[in-house]
């Protein structure tokens, strides 16, 4: 009976990091607290990982008992969510009872004046507020004014907090978690639930973790670690996503999804294949694994980044509702272009619990199969002999 009852307890620990992380004040540059969060997790582990830290803040976690030399699988995923950080004092004055926020992320200008804001100061306390002023024509980055509910709420803000939209607390409801930031801290918690299993086997894969920093501002920390020298030459990636859900093609709770491409390229092949391949097995032999295999059009993802400096790289993601907090998108966009004074509404993220945890089955899953040499990477030709039957039956059209 407990080894019956053992998954269960391994699955409400992980929903607990689940919660933990995307509750976790995080924004592109400000990434402290989930930083934080990694570092009490590793210390638990620290007999047997290795962790590298570059300049930029980029992690690289690796099993110590790995191969020397062996080229690692890397899981990926970002630790920062669009958000508002409170600017230094030689940005403009702000009225009394005000602050200057910079927005560093990617969401539309109309979800910005009106809407409820809380800032995060240094010892954890939040502050509310709420935005009055935009002005999207800023450099680098968009910038609001904030009028605070209180003008002593100035007296214990700095430079650097940051603010967030002012949201309800996390809540799991028929089986939907409604948080602040699934982008991306459900896939940071995907990710060590993955490796935390693989942790647990006897064989040492050469399978390590990857988290970056300032994603949302331009793929920066992805970029550094690549040009920096962080990643080791020839590993692979396995890059983690929240992806925007569309209920026709790429629905929340139909599985956590294979995604072959963003709107900049489509991944590596031959690796996206791979997986794919073993995740098919998998399904066969599995009954109750739900996956999904999209293109996944919207947005940009590290694995495009990684690419275009060589590795081979692909993407793994969960379907989200309400992407980057902005709810009903499309409806909105289609009334501001109407009326330029049209205003959206913020609300949390949403993902399925059962496409997290199946999220964490294809990582254990596509690692194992990667690293035990059972699905090898096969090129954009790997469908020759289909061609080649295809062609035989066919070609038949070509004598007229």
């Amino acid at each position: 009976m407990a080894h019956a009852n053992l998954p269960n307890t391994r699955q409400r620990r992980e929903e607990t990091w689940l919660l933990e992380l995307t509750s976790t004040p995080t924004a592109a540059g400000r990434e402290e607290r989930v930083m934080a969060w990694i570092d009490g997790w590793l210390r638990a582990r620290a007999k047997r990982v290795r962790v590298t830290r570059d300049d930029a803040g980029n992690y690289l976690i690796v099993r110590r008992d790995a191969r020397p030399g062996a080229t690692p699988l890397l899981i990926t995923a970002h630790l920062d969510h669009p958000a508002f950080v409170v600017l230094e004092a030689t940005t403009p004055r702000a009225p009394r009872g005000s602050v200057w926020l910079e927005f560093r992320g990617g969401v539309h200008n109309p979800y910005f004046v009106g809407s409820a804001v809380e800032i995060v100061d240094c010892t954890g306390t939040r502050h509310g507020a709420t935005i009055s002023r935009l002005d999207a024509a800023a450099t680098p980055f968009k910038r609001a004014l904030a009028r605070l509910d209180s003008p002593k709420i100035a007296q214990a803000i700095a430079p650097g907090d940051i603010g967030r939209w002012r949201l309800p607390p996390p809540r799991i409801t028929n089986g939907i978690l409604e948080t602040h930031a699934c982008d991306d801290l459900a896939a940071v918690a995907a990710a060590c639930a993955a490796f935390d299993r693989l942790l647990g086997t006897r064989r040492a894969r050469p399978v390590g973790l990857l988290f970056t920093v300032a994603e949302e501002v331009g793929f920066i920390g992805a970029i550094h670690a690549a040009k920096g020298g962080l990643i080791p030459q020839g590993a692979r990636l396995l890059c983690l996503e929240n992806s925007r859900s569309f209920p026709h093609d790429s629905p929340i709770g139909a599985g956590a999804i294979l995604r072959v491409g963003d709107r900049i390229s489509v991944f590596t092949p031959r690796l996206t294949n791979a997986i794919s391949d073993l995740l098919v097995a998998h399904a066969k032999a599995n009954p109750h694994f739900r996956w999904q295999r999209k293109l996944m059009p919207g947005g940009a993802c590290e694995a495009t980044a990684f690419a275009a400096f060589g590795y081979e790289s692909t993407c793994l993601c969960l379907p989200l509702g309400n992407y980057h907090n902005m709810v009903a998108i499309d409806e909105t966009a289609a009334a501001a272009a109407k009326n330029p004074r049209a205003r959206g509404t913020v609300g949390p993220e949403f993902i399925a619990v059962a496409d997290f945890h199946s999220l964490v089955e294809m990582l254990v899953v596509a690692t194992h199969g990667l690293c035990a040499g059972r699905a090898q990477p096969r090129a954009s030709h790997g469908h020759r002999a289909l061609m080649d039957r295809i062609y035989k039956k066919g070609s038949v059209v070509l004598a007229g």
